[in-house]
């Protein structure tokens, strides 16, 4: 006959055990990197497994689409078009005035860096980290540090990389800063993500600087990991209280960051004819450094 009331493990006991692998799990963090990346490599293909179901109603949607709606869509396609071709007319007389000031001043010129069109495979669901999986990894040379933009703005840069996919951390995650300046007068900054979506902060700014609302950011160059001249954010806030030593300044980024599904990979220019440079990804105080 078994007992009414079983003693189980003493609560004192389970406590204990969870504080001792806490533990091993924290001093074995670093000797476990591999094995995460080697995971991640061999769960790259359910990735794209459980992106099929998207990929099918698209395709679903697009075939059911009425011939009236994809007139209406190739009309506004054609106009985007013809805006676009006037709006690539403009860029490439400035383009050429810009060559043309370059050589006067002696300065090298900029040549095209290569760049790869990526989708986007998952979102975070921590709400605490922000980032998105993309379909392009190792095998497309993809590396860590990278710098990834879409059609409006700065969206990241690379932080992990399998030989599939790769994960992209956002600008507005509370660990990501950005070397950048502001167009209409170079003024040098660091755009520090706040863990807000649609939000990113300017730390240290002395309240004499020169910001407005609505000063363009743009990325400047420094740390060798953003090409200079991409937007970035849009200055929404500037607050100068007599009670505190640095003015407080917020800005919106320009990238779609709450609906993206395209971005673009980007390569640093060469050096050489052949070898690019490669950097570790940037931290929040590794950018204030470099600033």
């Amino acid at each position: 006959m078994k007992p009414i009331f079983v003693r189980g493990i003493s609560i004192q006991l389970r406590l204990t055990l969870a504080i001792v692998l806490s533990v091993v799990l924290m001093l074995a963090n670093d000797r476990l990197e591999p094995v995460r990346q080697s995971l991640s490599s061999v769960l790259s293909p359910l990735q794209y497994l459980a992106n099929v179901p998207g990929i099918l109603l698209d395709w679903s949607a697009e075939s059911l689409a009425t011939r009236n709606m994809l007139e209406k869509q190739n009309k506004e396609l054609m106009r985007q078009q013809l805006l676009m071709s006037e709006r690539l007319q403009r860029f490439e007389q400035l383009r050429q005035e810009n060559d043309r000031l370059r050589a006067l001043l002696g300065s090298p010129v900029h040549m095209d860096a290569r760049k790869m069109v990526a989708e986007v495979m998952e979102v975070a669901s921590d709400p605490y980290r922000h980032y998105v999986v993309l379909n392009k990894g190792s095998d497309s040379g993809v590396f860590v540090g990278q710098p990834v933009v879409d059609a409006f703005g700065v969206v990241g840069q690379v932080t992990q990389v399998s030989k599939l996919t790769s994960r992209v951390l956002l600008v507005s995650d509370a660990s990501h800063g950005l070397p950048v300046r502001l167009a209409r007068n170079d003024v040098r900054l660091v755009a520090n993500g706040t863990g807000v979506l649609d939000e990113i902060e300017l730390k240290h700014v002395a309240k004499s600087t020169d910001i407005k609302v609505g000063d363009l950011l743009v990325t400047s160059g420094l740390g060798q990991r953003f090409p200079e001249g991409y937007p970035v954010a849009r200055v929404t806030q500037v607050i100068k209280d007599d009670g505190q030593t640095y003015a407080s300044v917020i800005a919106r980024p320009l990238a779609a960051l709450d609906r993206i599904r395209y971005v673009l990979l980007i390569w640093p220019e060469l050096e050489d004819s052949s070898t690019p440079v490669f950097a570790e990804p940037e931290t929040l105080a590794d950018a204030e450094v470099k600033s």
